[in-house]
């Protein structure tokens, strides 16, 4: 049996054995896009199902489309099921993050980079603190995230930020303020979601265009759970530990020893760009939180 086959057993076994949550007591979503979400561009280009458990966007020559949260949060975990979009998928993004908006904007994304038919889609993850970004990572996912839907998760608590798919960790942003280097930990974030047309860079550094004639291309979202803190004006609520704040409990400060192994297998075997790595691009001196410890 080869290593990828036992570790996709080993994937297996975790789901089932393992709970995320302690309590619900801190779940402030309904399920229903309609009362959660309001759209923020092209409504035409957005569809709810009936019951408000799905929703989904279209990309065409027109216009693209995106919708966010009603309310702003600090801290807490955010799952999203989403269905990207199949085929010829080249040149669209569809971007799944938490922004504060504000000039020196936190900021955490999932941007799903499209490609041509028979290629792996890209999943690029980025962090903005302070209004400084240049954080990209980028995986190839180890399955096809078009044929059927998958949860893309964001924990985010006072000691990490853990970027999550199908509850694998991929991704570890370790608080390191206390050395010098930036990170979210005062700035509400709303959820935002967008699908638009990112030829100009996101296939192959833009040598691949948007074909436009295998549009309009549709990514489809449902079951999305809001388990965080809602901002109220005041962060200390937020950065308090209690049964409802679980997430800064502090078995949540770090990785566990499974969440360990799965995050080293997806570095190991599915990364394919860590700014971490560039020293080209970083002309040697590569930023801080590269040399500290991420759990």
């Amino acid at each position: 049996m080869s290593d990828n086959h036992r570790i996709v057993i080993f994937i297996g076994l975790f789901l089932t054995l393992t709970s995320i949550r302690i309590t619900d007591g801190s779940v402030v979503s309904t399920g229903d896009f309609n009362k959660d979400f309001f759209v923020t561009w092209s409504p035409s280009h957005v569809n709810t199902s009936a019951d408000g458990r799905t929703r989904s966007m279209k990309l065409d020559q027109e216009s693209g489309a995106g919708f966010a949260s009603n309310q702003m949060f600090l801290f807490g975990q955010i799952d999203m099921q989403i269905k990207l979009v199949p085929g010829d998928s080249a040149g669209t993004v569809v971007a799944y993050y938490l922004t504060s908006d504000q000039p020196n904007r936190d900021e955490v994304d999932f941007e799903f980079l499209g490609n041509v038919a028979g290629k792996p889609y890209i999943l690029q993850t980025n962090i903005f603190a302070d209004g400084l970004g240049n954080r990209e990572e980028r995986v190839n996912l180890w399955f096809d995230p078009t044929k059927d839907f998958h949860t893309y998760s964001i924990l985010w608590n006072l000691h990490q930020i853990v970027f999550m798919v199908d509850w694998v960790p991929i991704r570890v942003y370790r608080n390191h303020a206390d050395k010098g280097v930036a990170f979210p930990r005062w700035q509400p974030m709303s959820i935002k979601t967008s699908l638009w047309n990112g030829d100009s860079w996101a296939t192959r550094g833009g040598k691949d265009k948007t074909d436009w004639s295998k549009g309009p291309f549709i990514a489809s979202f449902r079951n999305y759970k809001i388990d965080a803190c809602v901002w109220k004006g005041n962060a200390r609520f937020c950065r308090a530990e209690s049964p409802t704040n679980w997430w800064n409990k502090n078995k949540f400060s770090t990785l566990t020893k499974t969440q360990r192994r799965l995050f080293k297998w997806v570095r190991k075997h599915h990364m394919i760009y860590d700014y971490c790595q560039d020293k080209q691009r970083f002309q040697g001196n590569l930023p801080k939180e590269c040399s500290l410890p991420k759990y």
